[in-house]
């Protein structure tokens, strides 16, 4: 089957998801079944969808697609996996907003790139890892991250080390992008994996993760009922668990974000429960004018039931933790006295 010089007129009125969807009509059940294989649920039932309205196909469109297919296959050489090519993929076939929510669960919480995930990581153990490598390579590193996580990372640092790495930033010049990636590579492979690998090692931060998603008088009875007979495993929970008090130890900023993107009616019934300094927290995080009104429609609910205020209360606790998944807020752990930083 030989290429069409032009796409034929037809085709240009496609979107991507279109003709992913004429293609996987024209592969027909035998063609098609390796791709459906390796797409998840909610992806069959875009393309299906698509699929289903795609009505009257001319065949120079199916010749095209096919043909162009075929073509792509027989002229590839060496295949090179990574965030950005995988993100074009998506991008043939999704729209926009479904590939960057597909994306940032792909690239995981801490960020988009790799000098984002490393600017979330705490200074401390960044530091343990890096005082391992040459100071020219940790210069690097350093000057790619923001000069508030830079500091902090080299206070962490051996002061001999520190100077010397400090004296190699004054001295740094451009760096060569081959460099730059070599380095990202060896963080990703050697680093970034050790630590989501520490991190998700302990079974209790899962557990505490389940907790979270219980309404309160669930959560304290099966708590209790833990400790009753693992009390330890019971404080570990308890000490990983982010509740709605945690949200007292955000910053001014970080309250801005969760009132962003909470439901009205979520935050009139979560703060008609809460402590004042709660309350003065969120309402800090308000304009004067906004704060005022809230504070009008809190005083007219009048009596609320404790489950409902309870319900509320654990929806802004999962809008903290969304907002913390997409980078745009951290949260300290639960555990931790320590303040926490946006």
């Amino acid at each position: 089957m030989k290429l069409p010089l032009a796409e034929p007129p037809e085709l240009r009125k496609l979107s991507g998801i279109q003709r992913a969807a004429a293609l996987m009509l024209a592969l027909g059940e035998e063609g098609g079944r390796p791709i459906w294989e390796q797409l998840a649920e909610d992806e069959v039932k875009e393309l299906s969808a698509a699929i289903a309205s795609l009505g009257r196909m001319p065949a120079a469109v199916a010749e095209y697609l096919c043909s162009s297919f075929s073509a792509e296959l027989g002229g590839l050489s060496n295949l090179n996996g990574s965030f950005e090519t995988t993100e074009r993929l998506l991008a043939a076939v999704m729209p926009p907003e479904k590939v960057k929510s597909i994306m940032d669960d792909v690239r995981g919480p801490f960020g988009r790139t790799m000098w984002d995930k490393l600017g979330n990581v705490n200074e401390a153990v960044l530091a343990s890892y890096l005082r391992n490598e040459y100071p020219q390579t940790v210069a690097v590193i350093l000057h790619k991250l923001k000069p508030d996580h830079a500091a902090r990372v080299l206070t962490e640092l051996p002061q001999e080390f520190a100077v010397d790495v400090i004296g190699r930033m004054l001295k740094l010049e451009v760096v060569q992008k081959d460099v730059l990636n070599q380095i990202e590579q060896t963080l990703r492979a050697e680093f970034m994996t050790n630590l989501a690998r520490t991190q998700r090692s302990d079974p209790h931060e899962a557990m505490a993760e389940v907790f979270n998603a219980f309404n309160r008088s669930t959560e304290e009875a099966l708590l209790n009922a833990l400790e009753s007979k693992a009390p330890e495993s019971a404080e570990r929970i308890r000490s990983l668990m982010f509740t709605f008090e945690d949200l007292g130890r955000l910053t001014p900023a970080a309250i801005q974000a969760v009132v962003g993107e909470a439901e009205r009616a979520d935050l009139k019934l979560a703060l008609r429960g809460a402590t004042d300094e709660i309350k003065d927290l969120f309402f800090g995080g308000m304009s004067e004018r906004a704060g005022r009104l809230l504070r009008e429609e809190i005083a007219a609910l009048g009596p609320v039931r404790l489950r409902d205020v309870e319900e509320a209360q654990s929806n802004l606790v999962r809008v903290a933790k969304s907002l913390a998944d997409r980078g745009a807020i951290a949260l300290a752990d639960a555990s931790s006295d320590e303040e926490v930083l946006v």
